[in-house]
C-alpha cells in the first residue's frame, strides 16, 4: 500500500454492504445485478445518473460470434490480429467462448437488439472482424439500449444506488485488504458530502480517461477517476500507453475541445468510403481490408493524408447510401451531423481521429482480481489482457459482459467478510495529495494532446512529461508555501488532479516504449521490434508519487497473487 491518499475531509457517514461497485455502465451494473443475484448485499455507485456512462454512447455494437458460419475461433483469430502481439490468448478465448451465451443473457434481461426479416439477430461488419459479428439495437443506438435495460433491471431489483457520487480513495483495513470506498456525493438527499461505503468487495467499473485529452469521443465524467485510485492504493496499472484513437470523429474545429461527436465504425462496415477532398480513396492499397482495417492502421492512414495534404481532417462518403437507410441505420449519426450543418445524405463527412479507447488500465487476471486483496476491475478501467496494443472494434461492450459475470461468480464464491478500515499510513509520512485549480484541467489536456496524440516521439513526449511534472511540483509547492493557495477540495479539484496522475503514468510508460505497435505510435521509432518490446510496461506509484516502470520478460502478464 502507498499510503496516499486525496486531500478530502474525513467521512462524515457510512454504510455497511458486502460489494460496492463503483460505474454503472455495462461492467458496473451486469457487476451488480449478478452479485445481487447472488445474495450479496450490493451498493451502487456512479458519478452522475445511473445511464450517463460511456456505455450509453457506444453507437456500433458487441462483438459476439453469433453469425451462422462464425465461430468463436475466428473472432479469437481478428482479436489477437488487432491486439499487435500484445493479447493475452486466455484471456481472448475466455472473451470469445462465453461471449455469446453473455450476449443472450444480456437480451434475457432486457435488452432488445436489431433483427433480420426472419427473426435472427442483424449482424454487421467493422474494423477488423472478417465477418458479420456485431449485434447492433436501434440502428447505431446500441449503447442506449443495453443501458436502458440493465437501469431497468437494477430498478427493478430494488438495489441500493448512490448516484452522483465521485469516489475518492480505497479504504483497507490493518491487513492492506480492501475495507470500502470514501466518496463524495453532490447535492442534497439521504448522503451528502464525504461519506463511507464499507465493503471487503470493492468492484471498480470507472470506464474510461479520455478527458486527459483535448478532444475525446467519452463522456465529461471520463476522467481516469478509477485508475488514479487504484494507482494511490497501491495496485498496478499495464499498457496504459495503448489509448485508442478512434478514426473517424466528425471534425468541428482545430479548436474543439471536449466530447466530439462520433461518426461509428459501423458506417464504414456498411460501405462508407474514406477519401481526401478530391474525393479520392486511400485506404485502397494500404491494407486488404481497406476502410475496415484495424483502427489504428486507419487513424494513422487518416493523420498521414492530413499531413499530406497540410489539412485538419479527411471525409467519409456514405451519399450513396440514400436517404432512407441513413434514416433507418444511423438515425443518431445523422441527427448529430445535422445538428453541425452537415448533411450525410447529399454531403461527405469531415472527419479526424480523436481519443476514444484505453486499451490498458488497472491490471487484472481472469476473475478480474487486482493486485490489492479485495479491489476488482472490470471494462474500460481494466486491463485482462483481451485487447493488448490496440482493442478490435466492438469487443469492449463483450468484455465489461463477460469479466463482470466472472467477477460476481469470484465474490459470490469467497465471499470475504467485511473489516474494519483503519486510516492511512503512508510508507513516506506524506501528506495527503495536493489538489490542483480546476482551471489547470485545460492546461494538462493540451498538454496531452500536443505530446502524447497519435503522433509521439521521444521529443514531444520528454516535453509533455517536463510540462506535466512543473505542474505536480508547483502544486505541492504551493501547499508548503508560507501562504498557500492550494486548491479547495471539491468535484473539479478531485477530477483535475486524478487526471494529472494518469496522465503522468501514461506518458512515463509511453516514453519507455521505443517502438510503434498497435495505437502508440512513436515517429521517432516508426518499426514494431517483437524481440525487445513483445512486453508489457507495468507500472505503480512509489510512495513519493512517482510512476515506477517495469518491463515484463515475456509477452505473457505475471501472477496478479502469489497464490494464482
Amino acid at each position: 500500500m502507498t499510503g496516499i491518499r486525496l486531500t478530502a475531509p474525513a467521512p462524515g457517514w457510512a454504510i455497511d454492504a458486502d460489494v460496492v461497485v463503483v460505474g454503472s455502465g455495462v461492467a458496473g451494473l451486469t457487476t451488480a445485478l449478478r452479485c445481487a443475484a447472488a445474495g450479496l448485499d450490493t451498493v451502487v455507485v456512479t458519478k452522475a445518473r445511473l445511464d450517463d456512462g460511456s456505455t450509453r454512447w457506444a453507437q456500433g455494437g458487441i462483438a459476439a460470434a453469433l453469425g451462422e458460419g462464425d465461430t468463436p475461433e475466428q473472432h479469437l483469430d481478428d482479436t489477437l490480429v488487432a491486439g499487435a502481439g500484445l493479447c493475452d490468448e486466455e484471456a481472448v478465448r475466455t472473451l470469445v467462448t462465453e461471449g455469446p451465451d453473455a450476449v443472450r443473457r444480456l437480451i434475457t434481461t432486457g435488452a432488445t437488439f436489431d433483427t433480420t426479416d426472419s427473426g435472427d439477430i442483424a449482424l454487421t461488419r467493422e474494423g477488423g472482424h472478417h465477418r458479420r459479428r456485431i449485434a447492433h439495437a436501434g440502428g447505431d443506438a446500441t449503447g442506449a439500449e443495453i443501458s436502458r435495460a440493465l437501469v431497468e433491471a437494477v430498478r427493478s431489483a430494488a438495489l441500493h444506488t448512490i448516484e452522483n457520487a465521485l469516489v475518492l480513495d480505497l479504504l483497507t483495513d490493518a491487513e492492506g485488504r480492501t475495507a470500502g470506498v470514501s466518496l463524495h456525493v453532490m447535492g442534497e438527499g439521504q448522503h451528502d458530502g464525504v461519506g463511507a461505503v464499507r465493503a471487503p468487495s470493492v468492484v471498480l467499473a470507472t470506464g474510461g480517461m479520455g478527458q486527459v485529452f483535448s478532444a475525446t469521443t467519452n463522456p465529461s465524467v471520463s476522467t481516469g477517476d478509477g485508475v488514479a485510485l487504484a494507482l494511490r492504493a497501491g495496485a498496478e496499472v499495464s499498457d496504459l500507453e495503448f489509448v485508442q484513437f478512434h478514426p473517424t470523429v466528425l471534425f468541428l474545429g482545430a479548436d474543439s475541445e471536449g466530447q466530439q461527436p462520433l461518426v461509428s465504425e459501423a458506417v464504414r462496415g456498411e460501405g462508407a468510403h474514406l477519401v481526401d477532398a478530391s474525393g479520392t480513396r486511400f485506404m485502397l492499397g494500404r491494407h486488404e481490408l481497406a476502410e475496415l482495417a484495424p483502427r489504428d492502421i486507419v487513424a494513422k492512414a487518416i493523420t498521414r493524408q492530413m499531413h499530406e495534404h497540410s489539412t485538419e481532417h479527411m471525409y467519409l462518403d456514405a451519399r450513396h447510401f440514400g436517404a432512407p437507410m441513413w434514416e433507418q441505420r444511423f438515425p443518431t449519426i445523422l441527427a448529430a451531423c445535422r445538428a453541425h450543418g452537415i448533411d450525410p445524405v447529399t454531403e461527405p463527412i469531415p472527419v479526424a481521429p480523436a481519443a476514444h479507447y484505453a486499451s490498458g488500465g488497472i491490471r487484472t487476471d481472469l476473475r478480474g482480481r487486482t493486485t490489492v486483496p479485495g479491489l476488482y476491475a472490470c471494462g474500460e478501467v481494466a486491463c485482462t489482457g483481451v485487447h493488448g496494443a490496440n482493442r478490435l472494434a466492438s469487443n469492449s461492450l463483450l468484455e465489461g459482459l463477460v469479466f463482470a459475470e466472472r467477477i460476481a461468480a469470484d465474490i459470490a464464491e469467497t465471499r470475504p467478510s467485511r473489516t474494519e478500515p483503519v486510516e492511512a499510513a503512508s510508507e513516506g509520512g506524506d501528506a495527503p495529495v495536493p489538489l490542483l485549480a480546476p482551471e489547470t484541467r485545460t492546461a494538462i489536456q493540451r498538454i496531452m494532446t500536443r505530446g502524447a496524440g497519435v503522433l509521439r516521439s521521444a521529443a514531444s513526449l520528454a516535453a509533455a512529461a517536463e510540462e506535466l511534472e512543473a505542474l505536480h511540483r508547483s502544486a505541492a509547492a504551493d501547499v508548503d508555501a508560507a501562504d498557500p493557495k492550494d486548491a479547495v477540495p471539491g468535484v473539479d479539484a478531485w477530477e483535475v488532479t486524478n487526471l494529472l496522475l494518469v496522465s503522468r503514468v501514461l506518458v512515463a510508460a509511453a516514453r519507455e516504449r521505443e517502438e510503434t505497435r498497435g495505437c502508440h505510435w512513436r515517429e521517432d521509432r516508426p518499426d514494431r521490434d517483437d524481440a525487445h518490446w513483445r512486453r508489457h510496461l507495468v507500472v505503480r506509484i512509489a510512495a513519493d508519487r512517482t510512476p515506477v516502470v517495469h518491463r515484463t520478460e515475456t509477452a505473457a502478464f505475471p501472477p496478479v497473487r502469489a497464490t494464482d
